[in-house]
């Protein structure tokens, strides 16, 4: 795909072939407003969920608070690591302040339902990829991040706390480049047919 528009509005069917993810340290504002987060994540729970169990939240968190959160994650990163680098906390502290605003999403799965976790993890997915759509709706430009601070306990439980995880971080605000395309993979590695074998 060649002179792509990415996120096209002008129809359903423009925009979701033209859909794409933004760097979150290219997102400037403006940003969502509260009340436009409170909108997206509104939108976001129409997300397939079997059995009605909501098994994910979100945590914002506020431009003021950025400071805080980049504490956290160096704090559980040395409390892992003792002998961290200068480079490897400054990556953390980056990633505390990218984006006008910023989302944690946590998976809460509900335990004692006949609904297997690995569903309930689907739904999570869903609900991630909603919140881009729903974000770009908008006009913004998103990004779902994991890394480190995705699978450490300390940076959960400043957020939720077992049997919870961190399912990623969402970025979102309005891109200073160009989007870009990037590589995707051939239809035909992905789409087959059946072919069943016949019982002799």
């Amino acid at each position: 795909m060649t002179n792509i528009r990415f996120n096209d509005l002008s129809s359903l069917s423009t925009y979701l072939p033209s859909r794409r993810s933004g760097r979150p340290r290219n997102m400037i504002a403006p940003g969502p407003s509260d009340a436009q987060i409170e909108e997206i994540v509104s939108t976001a729970m129409r997300t397939p969920d079997h059995g009605k169990l909501a098994p994910w939240r979100i945590v914002s968190v506020a431009p003021d608070q950025r400071d805080l959160l980049g504490e956290g994650f160096k704090n559980a990163y040395l409390r892992e690591k003792p002998a961290a680098g200068r480079l490897e906390l400054e990556g953390l502290e980056t990633m505390a302040h990218e984006a006008p605003a910023l989302l944690v999403l946590l998976l809460s799965p509900v335990e004692s339902t006949k609904i297997p976790l690995w569903e309930q993890q689907l739904s999570c997915g869903a609900f991630a990829m909603n919140i881009l759509h729903a974000a770009h709706a908008m006009g913004f430009v998103g990004g779902w991040i994991t890394g480190w601070p995705a699978y450490n306990d300390d940076v959960r439980d400043m957020f939720g706390q077992s049997p919870e995880k961190v399912a990623g971080y969402l970025y979102l605000g309005t891109s200073n480049i160009e989007l870009e395309e990037r590589p995707r993979p051939e239809l035909r590695n992905i789409l087959s047919q059946w072919t069943p074998s016949v019982a002799e």
